[in-house]
C-alpha cells in the first residue's frame, strides 16, 4: 500500500478587482451541452424540447440552468460581418429561442472558437470577437463554450482574453468556458479571464480508455483534475469536460462514480445526455440533490486524493460548517471490503480537511441516511468501480 502525504488546504485567492466577473459563477455552473449526444444535429425544437425536459425532469429544481448549443448551428456572417444562425435549423432565430428558455427560468449557451473556422468548420470567431460578444448578448446569450479549433498558431492566453474583454464590454454577464483541451496549462492563467477551462481532451462515454484518435475516460480525467486544486475556487473552475451520465457507456456504478467524483472536484455539471428520454436511473443520478450540494458548496474547494492505496483511493473535500465530503472509490474489478478506522486516519483529516471535531454524523450521499459515527469503524462494500460517497457533519 502506499500512503500519499497530506498537505493542507491552499489559501484562499487574493480578491479580484473584479469581483462581479468572478461573482457569474461563484459555484460550479450547472447545466446541459448538446454535444455529447447530438454533435451537430443541433436545431431550435430540439433546443426548446430539452429546455421543457430540464423543467420537467426536475432537474432544473436540482440546479442545472444552462442549455448550451454546441458546435453548428451557425453558417456564415453576413455583409456587415454578423454571425448568422442556420435559418433551416433555427428559423425564429436566437434571440427568440433565449427567450423561449429564458421563459422557463433557464439560461442560454453557445459555441464559437477563438480559430477562423470552429472544429466542425463553420465560422469562428477570430478577428470577430467584440463584434460577436456584441451580437451574443443582443440576443441574450449568458454562457460562451470557446473552442481552439484552427487557431492558426495563436497564442492561448491572449487569444481567450480577447475574447473574455470583449464579453466583459458587451453588456451582459456571460459565462466565459474555455475549451483549449489543457493544452496550454489554462490552470495557471485562466482565473480571470474564463471561468472555467477544460483539463483534458474530449471525454468519452468509458470509465478508462485513452483512444489514439482523440479522448479519454473518466479515471483519465479525475488523474488530471488530482493535482490541480490549487487552481480552483469560486468564479474559476477547473473543467472536467461534460457528463456522459445517461449516454449508455457504463454501467450504473461507473455513472454513479463518474457523477460523485465531479461533484467532489468542484467540477461543472454539463449533463450531455438526452434529456427528453431519461430513465429513472439517470434522473436519479442527475438530481442527487445531496451528491450536488457538495458540488455547489459555496467554500468552492476542490476534492484531493490524500490516501492512495493503489485500486483504491480516499478522496477528501472541505465543506461550509466544518463539514467534509468523503469519497472511496474503487478502481479495481473486484468488491472492496472496506474497513476504514476514523481514528486511525485521522491525521490525514486534519492537515486536508480541517477534522476537527471529536466525533462526526457519517451520511452515505446515494442511500440518504446516516449509517455511523466516527467514533466507530465504517465497515461496508464498495462495489466494482463504484465508490461510497459520505458527508461528515461534526456533532454538536
Amino acid at each position: 500500500m502506499c500512503y500519499v502525504q497530506a498537505q493542507p488546504f491552499p489559501r484562499e485567492r487574493a480578491n479580484s478587482k473584479d469581483s462581479a466577473f468572478f461573482a457569474i459563477a461563484a459555484t460550479p455552473p450547472m447545466g446541459w451541452n448538446s454535444w455529447n449526444k447530438f454533435g451537430c444535429n443541433v436545431s431550435e425544437k430540439l433546443i426548446k424540447e430539452i429546455a421543457d425536459a430540464m423543467y420537467q425532469s426536475g432537474m432544473k429544481d436540482a440546479g442545472y440552468q444552462y442549455v448550451v448549443i454546441d458546435d453548428c448551428w451557425q453558417v456564415g456572417r453576413d455583409e456587415n460581418g454578423n454571425i448568422l444562425a442556420d435559418p433551416e435549423r433555427f428559423p425564429s432565430g436566437m434571440k427568440a429561442l433565449a427567450d423561449y428558455i429564458h421563459a422557463r427560468g433557464l439560461k442560454l449557451g453557445i459555441y464559437s472558437c477563438a480559430g477562423s473556422h470552429t472544429c466542425q468548420g463553420r465560422p469562428g470567431s477570430r478577428g470577430y470577437q467584440f463584434q460577436d460578444a456584441r451580437q451574443y448578448a443582443q440576443w441574450g446569450v449568458d454562457y460562451l463554450k470557446y473552442d481552439w479549433c484552427a487557431n492558426q498558431g495563436q497564442n492561448a492566453r491572449a487569444a481567450y482574453k480577447t475574447m473574455s474583454d470583449a464579453l466583459k464590454e458587451c453588456g451582459r454577464p456571460i459565462v466565459f468556458s474555455i475549451c483549449e483541451w489543457g493544452e496550454n496549462k489554462p490552470w495557471e492563467w485562466g482565473s480571470g479571464i474564463g471561468h472555467l477551462w477544460r483539463v483534458t481532451a474530449d471525454i468519452r462515454d468509458v470509465y478508462q480508455c485513452v483512444f489514439d484518435w482523440g479522448g479519454v475516460g473518466v479515471l483519465e480525467i479525475i488523474d488530471v483534475m488530482a493535482d490541480l486544486y490549487p487552481y480552483a475556487g469560486p468564479g474559476h473552475w477547473n473543467d472536467a469536460e461534460m457528463l456522459e451520465v445517461g449516454n449508455g457507456g457504463m454501467t450504473r456504478d461507473e455513472y454513479i462514480t463518474h457523477f460523485s467524483m465531479w461533484c467532489m472536484l468542484a467540477a461543472p455539471l454539463m449533463a450531455g445526455n438526452d434529456l427528453r428520454s431519461m430513465d429513472p436511473q439517470t434522473i436519479e443520478i442527475l438530481t442527487n440533490k445531496e451528491a450536488i450540494a457538495v458540488n455547489q458548496d459555496p467554500l468552492g474547494k476542490q476534492a484531493r486524493r490524500f490516501m492512495d492505496m493503489g485500486d483504491y483511493e480516499i478522496w477528501a473535500k472541505e465543506l461550509v460548517n466544518g463539514d467534509i465530503a468523503v469519497c472511496f472509490m474503487n478502481r479495481s474489478e473486484d468488491v472492496w471490503k472496506l474497513d476504514h478506522d476514523w481514528r486511525k486516519n485521522a491525521m490525514y483529516f486534519i492537515r486536508t480537511a480541517n477534522f476537527r471535531s471529536n466525533t462526526y454524523t457519517v451520511r452515505d450521499l446515494w442511500q440518504h441516511r446516516d449509517i455511523a459515527t466516527t467514533d466507530t469503524t465504517l465497515k461496508t462494500d464498495v462495489p466494482p468501480h463504484g465508490v461510497l460517497m459520505v458527508r461528515l457533519s461534526p456533532v454538536n
